[in-house]
């Protein structure tokens, strides 16, 4: 059994700052991507940012990019995601996922394998 555990979330004013971290645990796995996503009351899960590992890339959400950094340890399965410049309505819960195959595209919740149980951010005005 593989858990994500997300850590991190709070109550920030507009323009501030969060670092969420989310690690693995439980039994030994490698994997192929890491990313995060979030959502708000009332909305679909969203895309928000990915790093593949052996590619070394990363993407983020045309919502995000600019403000949000991701970043991580793959030997360790650590995936963080630093959100800068924070605005209202960044306000959700934020997910972590892990996937452990190839896959053409991350921004997709059906590519991950692993999930976390959440974090909330509330930005507030």
């Amino acid at each position: 059994q593989v858990q994500l555990l997300e850590s991190g979330g709070g109550l920030v004013q507009a323009g501030g700052s969060l670092r969420l971290s989310c690690a693995a645990s439980g039994r030994t796995f490698s994997s192929y991507a890491m990313g995060w996503f979030r959502q708000a009351p009332g909305k679909k899960r969203e895309f928000v940012a990915d790093i593949i590992w052996r590619r070394g890339n990363t993407y983020y959400a045309d919502s995000v990019k600019g403000r949000f950094t991701i970043s991580g340890d793959n030997a360790k399965n650590t995936v963080y995601l630093q959100m800068n410049s924070l605005k209202p309505e960044d306000t959700a819960v934020y997910y972590c996922a892990a996937a452990q195959q190839y896959r053409l595209t991350y921004r997709g919740s059906s590519a991950y394998d692993y999930w976390g149980q959440g974090t909330q951010v509330t930005v507030s005005s």
